[in-house]
């Protein structure tokens, strides 16, 4: 990683400042360690909604799409879709994109009809149909990959096995990043725990905490933290700014695997289904310009190109281009380079074999708060409920492009067998 000093274990003044700029704010993270650290158990009163109110609350009748965001690059295709112009080609009115700082804001923005076209981390409505009642569906996915683990110089550590003893920090408890690390530690015979700092640790047990991406960089540089997992770009700002090393790339353990998905109100997809039709046409038009235009799409969402997030270019370029074997040998961080997977893709199809693989390690994953919803839940039926495949497949049937992305298989493109290579 030629491009990245390692000379000092310390963020420069600059760069302390650059992240700390972009900090979620600490009502957000607030909301967020209460949302999504104890789901079940803090329910909607943690968001300021009763869980009746949320389950009866319906969609606006307007046909503007109205978009709101977590500045990570999970979010690309809806700000692509915005940006190019995909929507006004469909016919449809579009506001310029929201962007919010926390999971729970942007969940309480959809809920009472802010927004209409969000993306949510994949356990998210997981959350909100099963344990909440709110009818939300997931359209089609975000993108592929796009996460990793990122160590601290400080620990030298080589592989996972290396975490023993350790404290590592992850976005959410339900998320795609806690349910992959948790599964990678199990590998090696180490027990995920979920203790106080101060709390001693045995040589095998390693510590998992919820930390804000932004704040992720600074702690692991000033060795509050020995690793984090979390999506793209803070896993490049973590590299370039906080002379952290990668330690493995998510999708190079799951192949292609699901992290962010785009959602709707249910209400909403039934009372117009050819609103819905349109927006997911752009939406699969931004997957395949995406995927196929990285670079100038890093650009284009960086604070030096339209804004949408606010790291800059070569942060952002870093976050969706940098996949390389020879770069990232020490640790091996890629060790399926025949996958042909990229360090962030794009593809809308929603496989049903991975919302079911999803649910059921969700079952087996340690979670802050109270999670017996998940014991009740059926993944064939979740699988089926949960996700609406009509009118992304029709948007795949118009444009076409989607083929030449990661996963596919020409003679069977709507199902797949999950590949898991710890």
């Amino acid at each position: 990683m030629s491009d990245i000093n390692h000379n000092s274990d310390q963020l420069s003044e600059e760069e302390l400042e650059y992240l700390q700029n972009y900090e979620m704010s600490r009502r957000d993270f607030m909301l967020d360690s209460l949302a999504m650290g104890g789901l079940a158990a803090a329910g909607l009163g943690a968001l300021g909604t009763s869980a009746s109110a949320f389950a009866n609350l319906q969609a606006p009748e307007d046909e503007v799409v109205r978009i709101g965001y977590l500045p990570i690059t999970d979010a690309t295709v809806l700000l692509v879709a915005h940006a190019m112009g995909y929507f006004e080609d469909e016919g449809l009115k579009s506001e310029k994109p929201t962007l919010i700082r926390g999971w729970s804001p942007l969940v309480e923005g959809f809920a009472a009809g802010k927004f209409n076209l969000v993306h949510f981390l994949k356990p998210i409505p997981v959350w909100m149909r099963y344990n909440n009642g709110f009818p939300v569906k997931i359209m089609s996915w975000a993108h592929l990959n796009g996460s990793g683990v990122v160590v601290g110089k400080h620990t030298d550590a080589e592989s996972f096995a290396d975490l023993g003893g350790k404290q590592v920090a992850v976005p959410y408890w339900y998320s795609m990043h806690n349910i992959v690390l948790q599964m990678a530690l199990k590998h090696v015979g180490l027990k995920p725990v979920i203790k106080s700092q101060g709390e001693p640790l045995a040589a095998d047990e390693v510590n998992l905490q919820i930390m804000p991406p932004p704040d992720m960089p600074p702690a692991l540089a000033a060795k509050k933290i020995d690793a984090f997992i979390v999506a793209e770009p803070f896993n490049a700002a973590g590299e370039m700014l906080a002379k952290g090393k990668m330690l493995r790339f998510t999708g190079d353990m799951w192949r292609n695997h699901p992290c962010c998905v785009v959602c709707m109100n249910e209400n909403q997809v039934n009372a117009n289904p050819e609103w819905t039709q349109k927006v997911m046409n752009a939406i699969v038009r931004a997957q395949d310009y995406a995927q196929k235009n990285k670079k100038e799409v890093a650009h284009m969402l960086s604070r030096n190109g339209k804004g949408y997030l606010p790291m800059k270019a070569p942060v952002v370029e870093r976050a969706m281009t940098q996949y390389d074997v020879t770069n990232y040998s020490q640790p091996p961080a890629i060790q399926h380079p025949e996958w042909g997977s990229g360090r962030i893709d794009f593809q809308p199809w929603p496989f049903r074999s991975a919302t079911k693989l999803i649910v059921d390690q969700l079952k087996d994953t340690l979670v802050g708060g109270d999670a017996t919803f998940l014991s009740e839940l059926d993944s064939d039926f979740v699988t089926n409920d949960l996700v609406d495949y009509r009118f992304v497949k029709a948007a795949m049937e118009k444009y076409t492009g989607w083929q030449d992305a990661p996963g596919f298989d020409a003679d069977n493109p709507f199902d797949r067998e999950e590949v898991v290579s710890l």
